[in-house]
């Protein structure tokens, strides 16, 4: 469990080296609400925009999660709960005014950047990113 990281993951980091290059800036590993207890991997506080990169196994995936072998119950157990956890912090946020996007970290970053760089200028979804 020690060489898991909890923060600055692959996908995180290229993620933010694209965001970085289109000329966004943004808070690490930041609490959106103070009295949360939850940590946005980026953060965009004048937008009111929480990214979240999901690993596909802690937060099952419906793509790649694969069951564990040993301990099956525990692990069922605790994916279940962070996915109860995903569901509450977007929620809280989103009553607070805050825009969440999450990211899986099997997606493209530059198409991730592209649908954050949207959100984060203003530009409807649907619309192309510059």
């Amino acid at each position: 469990m020690v060489a898991n990281k909890g923060r600055d993951t692959r996908p995180e980091l290229l993620l933010r080296s694209i965001l970085h290059r289109r000329g966004l800036r943004y808070r690490v590993n930041m609490r959106p609400l103070p009295e949360l207890r939850r940590t946005a991997d980026v953060v965009f506080p004048k937008a009111h925009v929480a990214v979240f990169v999901d690993g596909c196994y802690w937060h099952g995936c419906p793509e790649h999660y694969r069951p564990a072998a040993t301990r099956a119950k525990f692990w069922e157990d605790k994916i279940s709960s962070n996915k109860a956890r995903d569901i509450e912090t977007n929620r809280r946020l989103q009553e607070s005014g805050w825009t969440v996007i999450r990211v899986w970290e099997h997606e493209d970053p530059s198409s991730a950047a592209d649908k954050i760089c949207a959100v984060v200028s203003g530009v409807p979804e649907s619309s192309p990113a510059v």
